[in-house]
């Protein structure tokens, strides 16, 4: 069996530090800010995009250049056999579906998988990647198994504020007005392919129990007799983070270390700071 690069990008929330010790290839997210070029995690730090984003910048996502792509995968194949790439959803982003396509100019070395996840759940996805690669599992094998599990997850998100969902065309500027003056925080899921409304509620200690109740849902029902990992995500948030992580393991006793990451920047993006996610991933059977 050959060599096996695992790559994935920044929304995966793997830092390139990170990426490093993990050994895989993290591929940098760009951004806009006021017309300037800058990539997540290399040129863009947390804090960096969180201040322009409390001074209103105007800043948009974009998804890596073919170039770009290509000339990491191209030096990848010097040292590997064939590579295994984990973009973020496909319903979320057209990074994945570019990335299918250089992939055809690999003959078959490059597997994209859109197993349609992003974040937490995405993340998952790779270090299960790495552990099927470390028991010799082949590149078709992790990837049958991936795509088996892609829809075997779940997040909800609650926003702080209405202002950059409204700003990103994602809720009518009505809405957005009367949500904030009512308060409301929408909690918001994510699952497979798209952000979906799930409830509105008036405060953040309500949205908890709301995500904590619908975790148990999806604990007690569709993921009834398989093992879960749950994990923590936010924006510029990790107080309230932390303090969200005892009240699940408190709630959820008995499962794996639970993870708290911070939400990739193209999330952060549409949503705002101050938000806080919970998520589970179904861990596959091998």
């Amino acid at each position: 069996m050959g060599k096996v690069a695992i790559v994935t990008d920044s929304n995966s929330g793997i830092t390139q530090e990170e990426g490093k010790e993990l050994g895989v290839h993290v591929l940098p997210m760009p951004f806009y800010i006021n017309g300037e070029l800058f990539y997540e995690d290399i040129t863009l730090s947390q804090e960096e995009f969180y201040k322009k984003l409390a001074e209103d910048a105007e800043i948009s996502t974009s998804q890596p250049s073919p170039g770009d792509v290509m000339d990491l995968w191209e030096g990848l194949l010097k040292k590997y056999d064939e590579i295994l790439y984990i973009p973020m959803s496909s319903g979320l982003s057209s990074s994945c579906d570019t990335a299918m396509g250089l992939a055809m100019e690999f003959e078959g070395k490059v597997h994209v998988v859109n197993n349609q996840r992003i974040s937490v759940t995405q993340r998952q996805s790779v270090l299960d990647a790495i552990e099927m690669a470390e028991k010799g599992m082949s590149v078709q094998e992790i990837e049958e198994v991936l795509m088996r599990e892609k829809l075997e997850s779940s997040i909800y998100v609650t926003v702080d504020t209405l202002k950059y969902l409204k700003k990103g065309g994602r809720i009518t500027p009505a809405a957005a007005a009367l949500g904030t003056m009512l308060r409301l925080k929408p909690v918001l899921q994510i699952h497979g392919e798209k952000l979906d409304a799930f409830s509105k509620v008036r405060t953040m200690s309500a949205a908890k129990k709301t995500m904590l109740d619908a975790m148990r849902n999806d604990l007690e029902n569709r993921f009834a007799g398989s093992s879960m990992r749950l994990a923590i995500a936010h924006t510029n948030n990790e107080a309230m983070a932390l303090e969200f992580k005892a009240e699940l393991e408190k709630e959820f006793p008995g499962y794996p270390e639970i993870i708290v990451n911070e939400l990739s920047l193209s999330v952060a993006c549409h949503i705002g700071d101050g938000a806080l996610a919970v998520a589970c991933s179904r861990i596959p059977e091998v």
